[in-house]
């Protein structure tokens, strides 16, 4: 396995699923510096006949994801500080300020599905994969990765919904 292939291929994907999960910023960027770091460590131990290296690399990032929401003794909080302020003076500032508020809504609908809806919309939206792919990394059915999804969808749609009436 060339591991800098590896890395080009998949950084991205594993990054963003795992900024879904962590926060802010830049403890993300350490969480997935440990997944490369610990699939470096263990490219001598992926067996591709157990499954595909994508399978094997977002098991590492899931469980570095858990490893660090363990180390702080509680579950990813939503952060609105992480949305970048819009600059003063940009002609443009209602609408950063809105799509803003649309990102911290999202964050809180994301954050008010359980862990499971939680990880396999974060590999959904987040990192591309399709309901083939994460049926084979979850262990779950194809069907049922669907209609997980399908259920998560709908009720961050209520969520939100809710959010704008406030």
């Amino acid at each position: 396995m060339d591991f800098a292939s590896l890395y080009d291929r998949w950084f991205t994907r594993i990054y963003n699923y795992v900024r879904c999960h962590v926060w802010p910023a830049a403890e993300a960027d350490d969480v997935t510096g440990r997944v490369f770091e610990a699939a470096l460590r263990g490219a001598g131990t992926y067996d591709a006949a157990k499954g595909p290296e994508q399978a094997w690399l977002f098991g590492i990032a899931r469980n570095a994801v858990i490893d660090w929401a363990r180390a702080r003794g509680r579950r990813a909080e939503v952060s609105l500080d992480d949305a970048p302020e819009p600059a003063a003076g940009d002609p443009r500032l209602e609408a950063a300020l809105e799509r803003k508020e649309e990102k911290a809504q999202l964050l809180a609908a994301i954050a008010g599905l359980d862990e499971r809806a939680r990880d396999i919309i974060a590999l959904k939206f987040n990192s591309g994969m399709n309901n083939r792919e994460i049926a084979a990394m979850t262990g779950l059915g194809e069907s049922n990765v669907g209609i997980i999804i399908y259920r998560a969808v709908k009720k961050m749609q209520k969520d939100i919904e809710g959010i704008r009436k406030l």
